[in-house]
């Protein structure tokens, strides 16, 4: 059982808009907005698009986009970062006042430079301090033609030590970082300078992100701690790979969270199927998000990798739709059912098939391919005509169309008949089944033909039966 942190929980959701929302970052959302859910805290939705080159308008749509389709509600936000240039300067001002920072006038051929002769003995390539002052030290003449950059005067000494709430206690030495660049000649930020100022700013408690940060960690500890700030607690999630064990990519099929709702994918299966790529709660598989929120925990986060698997999440999916409401799951499936050209009009209603075909698909599209049968004139093959509609049964299907005048209209009583007209003609249900099945539908597969029959309705049956008695 976790127990409630000291101070509100308040946790950030931080995607670069530099494409699609992928499924490791949906994972994170989730994560974060279930902690925050849990204690009844705070979820913070925060774009960081400082990267002009990569960062699309399109790209943030898809990131709200993604987030809206899954259902995580952001409680503030959302904020973005190139609207916050006045606060990050701010800071930059008073950390080169209190000397945490640095102007910097080596230019990127001279860095180059440094780091080539670095590489050249064996050393990790870094920036050699040329500019950072210290006691005693003269610092070279200042270039009349060059913006200097600002960076953060890192510890030279000591460790960044943190207790990862995923991955245990990581320790960076000093030594392994650099004078951090945390402002460009231009006077923008950088990425993890911006970061520390934000999570200082909007009092994040708990930072989940991906491993692929970890080695960013260091360097906004030292940031924070320079500038006075508390720290949040960091936990590291580690990537999903796919099937064979490689990073997750486009050749394992979709990656873009918004890609699965145009394969027919629920949100609710999504989540679920996501919320178990790197947590558990025992043996526990199928779940709501109201229980998942109740549970999740970060005690039960796993360190090691994990793998999509396309099955599992079709297999949820068809849990999934067998719990929808009927209606819901027609509207979803009503604009496929369009675009193939269904008919509506004098059909079955759509929630009624709908109710009849979704336990048996695994995603809406499939649902919508299977309703088509009642949505278009049935078109038998003549050669499983000839086949199944034979001499031998001619009479019987003729009785039984007799028959359907005055039956009751429900499945029950449509059964009852049917058994009694393949008792008085000898025959066995397959023989009046395939028939029946290719004269009202057009196709030898498809639900109990007793089911079939009474969703498509009296007038229909019997219209399509005079056809061809």
């Amino acid at each position: 059982m976790t127990t409630a942190p000291a101070t509100p929980v308040r946790t950030r959701f931080a995607p670069s808009p530099t494409g699609f929302l992928h499924l490791g970052g949906a994972r994170t959302a989730l994560y974060s907005w279930a902690f925050a859910r849990h204690f009844g805290g705070t979820f913070v939705l925060r774009i960081e698009d400082t990267d002009l080159e990569r960062s699309t308008p399109e790209a943030v749509q898809a990131i709200l986009d993604g987030m809206k389709w899954l259902g995580l509600d952001h409680d503030e936000g959302p904020f973005y970062q190139m609207q916050r240039m006045d606060r990050y300067r701010e800071v930059v001002a008073q950390m080169l006042k209190e000397g945490t920072a640095y102007h910097c006038y080596s230019s990127p051929e001279e860095v180059e430079a440094m780091r080539e002769r670095m590489r050249a003995a064996g050393e990790k390539p870094r920036y050699d301090g040329t500019w950072r002052p210290e006691e005693g030290k003269t610092l070279p003449p200042v270039p009349a033609d060059r913006k200097p950059v600002v960076r953060f005067r890192n510890p030279l000494d000591g460790d960044v030590t943190w207790n990862d709430v995923v991955k245990g206690t990581i320790t960076i030495s000093n030594k392994e970082l650099d004078d951090l660049v945390i402002a460009r000649p231009d006077g923008t930020p950088t990425y993890n300078f911006c970061v520390a100022v934000d999570d200082w700013d909007m009092r994040i408690t708990h930072v989940l992100r991906g491993d692929d940060h970890v080695n960013n960690t260091p360097r906004q500890i030292n940031i924070l701690r320079a500038i006075g700030a508390p720290l949040p607690e960091y936990g590291h999630l580690p990537m999903i790979l796919g099937s064979d064990g490689q990073k997750l990519s486009k050749r394992h099929g979709a990656v873009s969270v918004m890609e699965y709702p145009a394969q027919g994918y629920l949100p609710e299966a999504m989540l679920n199927y996501l919320a178990r790529l790197g947590w558990s709660h025992g043996d526990d598989e199928v779940f709501s998000m109201q229980q998942f929120c109740e549970w999740f925990n970060l005690e039960h986060l796993t360190a090691s990798a994990a793998q999509f698997n396309n099955e599992k999440l079709a297999w949820l999916n068809n849990y999934w739709i067998k719990q929808a409401d009927n209606e819901r799951l027609a509207e979803l499936a009503k604009p496929k059912l369009i675009a193939d050209g269904a008919v509506f009009e004098g059909a079955p209603a759509l929630p009624v098939v709908l109710a009849l075909l979704k336990e048996r698909t695994n995603t809406i599209n499939e649902l919508a391919d299977a309703a088509m049968l009642f949505y278009r004139e049935p078109k038998p093959d003549a050669a499983l005509m000839a086949q199944h509609f034979t001499d031998a049964v001619k009479p019987a299907l003729a009785a039984f169309a007799e028959r359907i005048k005055t039956v009751e209209w429900s499945k029950e009583a449509i059964a009852a008949m049917i058994k009694e007209v393949l008792a008085a003609h000898g025959l066995k249900m397959p023989q009046i089944a395939m028939p029946l099945r290719l004269i009202i539908t057009g196709q030898l597969q498809t639900p109990a033909i007793d089911a079939v029959l009474q969703v498509f309705g009296r007038d229909t049956v019997s219209a399509r039966l005079a056809k061809y008695l």
